[in-house]
């Protein structure tokens, strides 16, 4: 824990995404996609717990099954209203702070997103990101905030926009809640690397980013992925024409 607090990771997974259904269960170095998730957000120091929020519908059953062979909490809630979803899966296990991870982010790393916690917590803020303004690569960014702030959106947002994605109506509203940015360290700096999991071009560069480092250290960071990229352009080219489906922060 972090100066006593629960911080409780949840991961946003379903089967019919429009671009790329099926994803989350996509194979990479022999594991689904979910898996790999998992294992990368319980490498945090700070993670208390990992809870995967799907929904109802029958089609994500197969993620149920995922979660019960690698003995990772789930909550089932609406499809379409992500935001009560995904807050009631947070309200349920009892969290203080809450990360927020996506079904496309598999190289999400819990370096970045544990220096997200320890900036949320020492700056008392409500909400912290490292995509306020975009710096990192679109698949590094990551969100942490107070589950107080969360439970508020929760009750005041009405708009479709807001309950389509958790945390939206927190980031839109900084008149109500205390935000901050992390802008990447120079090395870093790379905002217009997709690293992100919506179509078979991103499938093909994420699979050989794995296949290059997940042998040689399964704990691989957001910088080894950047460093082994620079070297190769012809792999960030697979994916250089996908456009982003809506900005990161909206997801």
């Amino acid at each position: 824990m972090i100066k006593g607090k629960k911080v409780v990771a949840t991961i946003q997974a379903r089967m019919t995404s429009s671009r790329l259904p099926g994803k989350v269960l996509m194979d990479l170095v022999g594991r689904p996609v979910l898996a790999h998730m998992i294992e990368r957000h319980r490498r945090s120091k700070f993670t208390d717990e990992v809870v995967v929020a799907t929904t109802i519908n029958k089609t994500d059953d197969p993620i149920i099954e995922l979660c019960k062979k690698v003995n990772c909490p789930f909550y089932r809630g609406s499809e379409n209203d992500v935001l009560s979803r995904v807050t009631e899966a947070v309200e349920k296990s009892n969290a203080e702070i809450v990360v927020q991870g996506m079904a496309d982010s598999p190289l999400v790393d819990w370096r970045i997103v544990d220096h997200l916690v320890e900036m949320l917590v020492d700056g008392d803020y409500d909400y912290a990101s490292n995509e306020l303004e975009p710096s990192f690569p679109v698949g590094l960014d990551a969100r942490a905030f107070l589950f107080s702030a969360l439970k508020k959106s929760e009750e005041e947002a009405e708009e479709d926009m807001y309950r389509e994605h958790a945390g939206f109506y927190i980031y839109k509203h900084p008149d109500i809640f205390k935000l901050v940015n992390w802008k990447a360290p120079k090395e870093m700096f790379w905002p217009d690397l997709r690293l992100t999991l919506d179509t078979e071009e991103d499938y093909k560069l994420i699979q050989s980013v794995y296949n290059e480092l997940y042998s040689k250290n399964n704990d691989f960071s957001g910088e080894d992925i950047v460093n082994f990229l620079r070297k190769r352009p012809d792999l960030v080219a697979i994916n250089a024409e996908v456009e982003q489906k809506i900005p990161s922060v909206k997801k």
